[in-house]
């Protein structure tokens, strides 16, 4: 285990910015001593965090860096790849300091990693409800990334574990995680990346009450229901590991009418933002905050609380409406943290809405 201070020494990131992403669930360190509340962080972290500094003397995103360090240990480089290019295009002239930052993580990466394997090579046969199934991937879909650029998001995440179907998907500004019991499958762990073409396919065989089965066999994907089937090739690239980026910090929760919170959205005041930290894509924003009574107040100008969250108003509204509940639950960490919308119900399927940064 190593302390921040050397964590600090040996990344070239002051102890300060360590503990900012600590808060902000960027890198979190291994164990913190209950007592003394010291930060420790496990050997694998150290080459995250000099990783974690050259991307931010580069100028990207926090949405963006959570990926690269989620897929830095993976063995498919392609996200990582993806991200940095994009990025580099954004900068655009004049930038030559973040170019060579990306050209070193390059070679860093051509250095560190073996020939690509084929990711799936499993065969899984399990079923399912259709109607629980169903309302699995709708809970997801609005997360799923549009972005020609970024292919690897432009799927949906199957993750088949003993008796549970985890679907995941992001577009790096949000994601959204919901479960489906299964039975049938007793082998490994199994992943596989569905596109978004066959996803919605599949989503359209099921209409009816009775269950259907799911096959991974290498990298074909096949959903029946009946007589009928929506089947086709996966993806061949790693999705993020999406579990460690889930793993945020606890933040303030409060209860909401779905019906009224959502009112309040639309009808409230907004401020003009950016979706994206670079690109300049124009979207409003919704400042929120959590009242001394527990309730989520929709903040108006001027009235912003050092403990308030800006969020795209219209993510937010896809995510209460993917929430499927009449109550669900707002989870408001720090500023810079992502923003959770929950279930009563369930815990298992929630949405992750990344804050954009106000310009004052």
């Amino acid at each position: 285990m190593r302390s921040i201070g050397e964590m600090a020494r040996d990344s070239g990131l002051s102890v300060s910015a360590l503990r900012f992403y600590d808060r902000a669930g960027v890198l979190v360190p291994a164990w913190v001593d209950p007592v003394s509340g010291y930060r420790w962080y496990g050997p694998e972290q150290s080459e995250e965090a000099v990783v974690l500094a050259r991307l931010r003397r580069a100028g990207m995103p926090l949405a963006d860096i959570r990926l690269v360090l989620a897929g830095w240990n993976g063995s498919d480089s392609a996200l990582v790849r993806s991200l940095l290019r994009a990025h580099v295009r954004r900068l655009e002239r004049g930038l030559s300091d973040a170019r060579g930052e990306f050209s070193t993580l390059r070679a860093l990466l051509d250095h560190r990693e073996n020939p690509m394997a084929p990711l799936h090579t499993a065969t899984a046969r399990l079923s399912s409800s259709a109607p629980e199934l169903a309302a699995a991937l709708d809970a997801v879909r609005f997360a799923a990334a549009t972005d020609a650029e970024l292919p690897t998001l432009g799927g949906m995440l199957f993750d088949i574990e003993g008796e549970g179907l985890h679907l995941v998907a992001t577009d790096r500004y949000r994601m959204a995680v919901a479960q489906a019991r299964t039975t049938g499958h007793g082998g490994p762990r199994t992943q596989v990346v569905v596109p978004l073409p066959l996803a919605d396919a599949m989503r359209a065989l099921l209409a009816g009450e009775e269950p259907v089965r799911l096959t991974v066999d290498g990298d074909r994907v096949t959903l029946e229901s009946g007589d009928r089937q929506a089947a086709g090739q996966s993806l061949g690239h790693e999705f993020p590991d999406y579990r460690r980026l889930v793993d945020i910090p606890e933040g303030r929760r409060a209860h909401v009418d779905t019906a009224a919170f959502r009112q309040a959205l639309e009808t409230g005041p907004v401020r003009a933002g950016e979706t994206r930290e670079r690109d300049g894509k124009p979207c409003h924003l919704s400042v929120l905050r959590v009242a001394e009574n527990g309730s989520v107040v929709v903040c108006e100008d001027g009235d912003d609380a050092p403990d308030s969250v800006a969020v795209n108003r219209d993510f937010l509204l896809h995510a209460l409406a993917a929430g499927a509940r009449d109550e669900l639950v707002l989870e408001l960490g720090a500023p810079t943290a992502p923003l959770a919308v929950r279930r009563l119900d369930d815990e298992h399927t929630f949405s992750l809405l990344m804050p954009v940064r106000l310009d004052h």
